[in-house]
Parts: C-alpha cells; sequence; structure tokens
C-alpha cells in the first residue's frame, strides 16, 4: 500500500443548517475536482477537494473556515477495500455509498470515505505512519 500523504482540505466549524446548506450546494454532478462534505460532527465538516478555505461561502456568520491539513490518507479502488482494510477492522462498513465511516483500523482511529469507485482511508496525520505500517 502506499504510504499516506497530507491532505489538503478546508475545515468548517458552523452550525449544523450552514452546513447542511453547504453540503447541498456542493453536490453538484460532474464537479471537478470532486468535492466532498465529509460531516465529523452535526457542526464540524471537512470540504475535500476544496483547499482553498476563503473560496467556501458558508451561511453562519460565526463559522470557522480554515485550511485543514491535519489529516493523511490514501485512496485506493472500492473493489481493494477486502483486501486493504477490512483484516484490521472489527466494526461493519457501510454498504450504502457515499459514506463516511470510523473505528479503529489495525488499533489506530481512522475513518473512511466510500465512493461507489474509490475508497480514501485517512487518519491524522500523527499516527498516519503507525497506520501505513500495520497495513503493509
Amino acid at each position: 500500500m502506499r504510504a499516506l500523504e497530507t491532505i489538503v482540505a478546508t475545515r468548517i466549524v458552523a452550525t449544523p443548517a450552514a452546513i447542511d446548506a453547504l453540503a447541498a450546494k456542493v453536490r453538484a454532478p460532474g464537479a471537478d475536482p470532486p468535492v466532498a462534505v465529509l460531516r465529523l460532527a452535526d457542526d464540524d465538516a471537512l470540504v475535500l477537494g476544496v483547499p482553498d478555505a476563503t473560496s467556501v461561502t458558508i451561511d453562519d456568520p460565526h463559522a470557522i473556515v480554515v485550511a485543514e491539513t491535519g489529516f493523511s490518507g490514501v485512496w485506493f479502488a472500492a473493489d481493494a477495500l477486502d483486501a486493504i482494510v477490512r483484516p484490521f477492522i472489527e466494526w461493519s462498513v457501510p454498504t450504502a455509498r457515499p459514506a463516511l465511516a470510523q473505528g479503529l483500523i489495525a488499533g489506530v482511529p481512522a475513518k473512511l470515505w466510500l465512493t461507489a469507485d474509490r475508497v480514501l482511508l485517512f487518519c491524522p496525520t500523527a499516527p498516519a505512519h503507525d497506520l501505513h505500517e500495520r497495513l503493509s
């Protein structure tokens, strides 16, 4: 497996309604690069595909919108999920796509962004080296 690399994204902390509205706006088909709003908590989201935080407009005057480089990850084909990750988890992976799943992977707190054709495995950058070594 390739090493996990820094994910360049935008972090948003805002009201749940404002994040919902943003997610609805960025789901436009054919966006290039593809944009995804990953809901980490009700009021916290990671926006993939938008590295320039100044380009994000959100309807919350108190929102925090900043560049996020604290995660590392690796993309792989969806059909490789069973070989790469499943042997190292003890929880159910969602079958519906797209989906964000999280839990311990090889003993490291990590997340999976599952789309129809690709999977992003990512975690905070600090334990990324450990996760890579345990999966390799």
